[in-house]
C-alpha cells in the first residue's frame, strides 16, 4: 500500500512533544504515497465518487486539498468528510460539533480507525488530509502535495473541456513556462513559510525558536519583495491564480489569528507591515467570483466551535483556527485577537 510506519507513534505525537530532543521541529515523511492516474488499469484509476478526501478545517495542508477540489470543480467527484475535533492520545476526531459525530461510511469515531482500516495494527501518525479509496478501502495519499496535483488534472475526463488544465495554456493552475519558476518559489516558501510557523510554533528551545523565527520572516519579507514586480500582480504570478497561491494562501490566512499569537510567530503582522501580501491575501479571500467560485472564502473557518471552558465547564464560542492552534502548543488560554480576522477589501 506504500505505507511506511513513523518514528513517532500517536500516542507519543500530541500536543507539548512536537520537537525533537535538540529543540527543533521537523516534520515526519507521509506514510502512503500512491496516485490516483488516468489509467484504467491502474492501482487507482481516476473515477467518479470512488474517492473521499478526510480533512479537519483548521489544518492548512487540508485546506490546500479543499481549495483545489472548489476551484477545479470537483464537488460532485470527491467527497468530502469533515472531522471537527482532537483528542490528546488518539488525534482528529469525529465530534458532532461542525461536521458528523461518526464516519458515515464505517461509524468509526476517530481518523485512527479509518488508518488501521487500512493498515491493520497502524501504530503511526494518522494525520489530515488522508484521501481513502472506496473500492480498494485503503488509503491512497495522507500528502497534500500530491493530493492536490491529482486534483489539478486526473480527473480532467470528467470535467467541461474549459475546466481541463490541458486546454488551458497559460492561464492553467500550472502554466508551462512557469513550472520551474513556481517550483523553485514552492520550495523556500514551504521550508521557510508553510513549515516555517511550525518550526517555530513548536520549537522546544531558545536557539531553535530564534533560528526559525528571522528564517520565516526573512521569508515573508522576500515574498513582500517579490510581489512589488508588476509581473506578480494581483497574484504571484500575475493576473491567474497558480498552484504557489494556493500553498502560500492557507497559511497566511491563519497568520495573524493564529501563528501570531498561539506559535509566537510575532516580530511583524502580515496586516501592519506586509502590505502587498495583505493585499494579495485579501484579494484572494474576498473573491467570490467565477473566477474563484469562492474556493478560497468558502473553505476558511473563522467561524465560531462550541467549547468547554472553565472551573464551570461554561460553553462559549471560539473561532476554530484559535482553538486548534492554542491546543497545539498546550496553551490554557486561546488568544482573543486579533480583531478582526481579516480586514475588509
Amino acid at each position: 500500500m506504500g505505507a511506511q510506519h513513523q518514528n513517532k507513534t500517536d500516542a507519543l505525537w500530541k500536543p507539548g512533544s512536537f520537537a525533537d530532543a535538540d529543540g527543533h521541529f521537523r516534520r515526519p515523511p507521509p506514510s502512503f504515497k500512491n496516485f490516483i492516474t488516468t489509467d484504467v488499469d491502474a492501482d487507482f484509476p481516476a473515477e467518479v465518487c470512488r474517492y473521499v478526501l478526510y480533512v479537519h478545517y483548521a489544518c492548512p495542508w487540508a485546506h490546500r486539498a479543499l481549495i483545489t477540489r472548489k476551484l477545479k470543480g470537483l464537488d460532485d467527484i470527491v467527497e468530502v468528510v469533515e472531522l471537527d475535533d482532537k483528542t490528546p492520545e488518539i488525534g482528529w476526531t469525529f465530534g458532532g460539533r461542525t461536521g458528523p459525530d461518526k464516519d458515515p461510511r464505517y461509524g468509526f469515531k476517530y481518523l485512527k480507525q479509518l488508518y488501521e482500516k487500512a493498515v491493520p495494527g497502524w501504530s503511526g501518525r494518522s494525520t489530515v488530509p488522508a484521501l481513502w479509496d472506496t473500492k480498494k478501502e485503503t488509503i491512497v495519499s495522507n500528502e497534500s502535495t500530491d493530493i492536490i496535483n491529482m486534483f489539478y488534472d486526473k480527473f480532467d475526463a470528467f470535467l467541461p473541456e474549459e475546466k481541463r488544465e490541458a486546454n488551458k495554456g497559460e492561464t492553467a493552475i500550472i502554466p508551462p513556462s512557469l513550472k520551474s519558476e513556481i517550483a523553485t518559489l514552492n520550495e523556500w516558501v514551504y521550508d521557510g513559510v508553510n513549515n516555517g510557523v511550525y518550526k517555530t510554533g513548536f520549537a522546544s528551545t531558545r536557539d531553535a525558536y530564534e533560528e526559525s523565527l528571522f528564517a520565516l520572516f526573512s521569508s515573508l519579507d522576500r515574498l513582500e519583495e517579490h510581489l512589488g514586480d508588476p509581473a506578480h500582480q494581483p497574484y504571484l504570478y500575475g493576473k491567474n491564480i497558480t498552484d504557489a497561491d494556493i500553498r502560500l494562501f492557507t497559511t497566511l490566512i491563519r497568520f495573524d489569528a493564529a501563528y501570531f499569537t498561539s506559535f509566537r510567530c510575532n516580530l511583524k503582522m502580515i496586516r501592519y507591515e506586509y502590505p502587498r501580501l495583505h493585499l494579495w491575501l485579501r484579494n484572494l479571500y474576498w473573491d467570490q467570483s467565477e473566477r474563484t467560485h469562492g474556493a478560497f472564502h468558502s473553505t476558511v473557518r473563522f467561524d465560531l466551535v462550541s467549547h468547554t471552558s472553565g472551573r464551570k465547564r461554561a460553553r462559549v464560542d471560539i473561532p476554530q483556527y484559535k482553538e486548534m492552534y492554542a491546543y497545539a502548543t498546550v496553551s490554557k488560554v486561546i488568544p482573543k485577537g486579533p480583531l478582526p480576522h481579516i480586514l475588509p477589501l
